[in-house]
């Protein structure tokens, strides 16, 4: 076994020295954004200027984002670009341009030397276009395209876009995304990925581990949080049907404000700031998980914290709370229902500020597949409510056994909203 450790680690680090390459590159003093070294900490200028984070993803609701204190946005490809930039600019914010680097995990071979020429080309012309937008902050090679690779030539054709981006536009520095689980992540990087300037990470859960990682990987460059907000559903307890439970508006609120005041608010060496997810509303595992704001553009709890972290002063008014939903008046976690049969449902919702509150509850099937990951929410089921519209009601639980969640939406008279999921399974 040992021998066998041995030769991995052997392998591995040859793999590695067979891309390793010095840069030696020199950033002109000109450049639009630069980053400096100062002491045992690097900072982000922009002309001239240190310039901390303080982000979103998605490119919606940009005046509410600027109202809160927020500076930048990320993208995650160059759809809509231009638009894109335009908006941002006309506000005075910027914007980390992603670039999209294909997938092994979607199927692309980076073996196919003419798929891989098309995506060097489609890159080139990409950043020749975009190179001199004022509100263009950093460049970010490709995201998560490291999870589950087994070819190490992605990670050596992203050192060659990025080789290929400093030579055509040396007034932004490049960076790229993963969403790292360990230190060896962060370690494959930094080795075969020299030409990046800053590693950026999808971190949520593993904050706390974080400085852990960016150690035992050795990374010395700066680095960024690419995405972050409330735990995700692979870091969350699980029924025992394997559906993620949601956890409850306030606990993503306490999360997300005791995570960023520690590990990213602080200004820990290095960091140069974060980018919330998600500015807007996404279908990712739920419609609501991710979500910063519904499909109608009412604001959760994550928005007006945003404003309090960002500028240190606390909303006038802030989103209901959701204690707990009560089934069959008991307080659980999951629930297992007979096809047809019928239950009592109440939430436990108050408001800081004492509004009148309103309701509407929802059925909806248990995402399956990531191809239920979209911009738009699943489809409710319906004429399963008696009535969706009040604190406490009954309804049926569909016929067809599955995986189901019962949605609620609070909403009180400021245009905010609080919503809680019961995962429930028809057997």
């Amino acid at each position: 076994m040992r021998f066998f450790i041995w030769v991995v680690r052997v392998v591995s680090l040859l793999l590695v020295s067979s891309c390793r390459e010095k840069t030696g590159r020199t950033v002109p003093a000109s450049a639009p954004v630069r980053i400096e070294q100062r002491g045992n900490s690097a900072v982000l200028l922009r002309h001239g200027q240190p310039y901390f984070i303080r982000g979103a993803g998605g490119h919606i609701h940009l005046d509410r984002l600027k109202a809160c204190g927020g500076n930048s946005i990320r993208v995650w490809d160059d759809l809509d670009a231009g638009a894109v930039l335009d908006d941002a600019q006309r506000r005075g914010m910027t914007v980390m341009l992603g670039i999209w680097v294909e997938r092994e995990t979607d199927g692309f071979d980076y073996n196919d030397r003419e798929a891989v020429a098309r995506q060097y080309e489609r890159v080139r012309r990409t950043v020749l276009k975009y190179k001199n937008h004022p509100a263009l902050l950093l460049w970010c090679m490709g995201n998560e395209w490291a999870q589950d690779a087994t070819n190490f030539a992605v990670f050596d054709e992203v050192n060659r876009l990025t080789a290929l981006v400093h030579e055509l536009d040396p007034g932004h520095p490049i960076t790229t995304a993963i969403s790292p689980d360990s230190g060896r992540s962060i370690w494959l990087v930094r080795e075969r990925c020299p030409e990046l300037d800053i590693l950026s990470v999808n971190a949520y859960g593993v904050m706390a581990q974080l400085r852990q990682f960016l150690d035992e990987g050795g990374w010395t460059k700066p680095y960024l949080i690419s995405e972050f907000g409330p735990k995700g559903y692979w870091e969350v307890p699980l029924t025992p049907w394997k559906t993620p439970i949601e956890p409850l508006p306030q606990a993503k609120t306490t999360f997300v404000q005791q995570t960023y005041q520690q590990y990213i608010g602080s200004r820990p060496p290095g960091c140069l700031g974060a980018y919330m997810f998600f500015w807007g509303s996404k279908q990712e595992e739920t419609h609501t998980w991710f979500s910063f704001f519904d499909d109608n553009g009412r604001e959760s709890a994550l928005v007006g914290l945003s404003q309090e972290l960002w500028t240190g002063k606390r909303p006038a008014n802030w989103a209901p709370t959701i204690r707990a939903i009560q089934t069959d008046d008991k307080l659980v976690s999951y629930a297992v229902f007979a096809p047809a049969t019928q239950h009592r449902v109440r939430v436990l919702a108050t408001d800081p500020e004492g509004d009148s509150l309103t309701y509407y509850w929802q059925i909806k099937p248990s995402a399956q597949h990531t191809s239920d990951y979209t911009d738009t929410s699943l489809p409710a089921l319906t004429g399963l409510m008696q009535s969706a519209t009040a604190a406490a009601t009954t309804f049926r639980a569909p016929r067809q056994p599955g995986a189901y969640r019962l949605f609620i939406d609070v909403y009180d008279t400021h245009n905010h909203v609080a919503s809680a999921n019961l995962s429930f399974l028809v057997n």
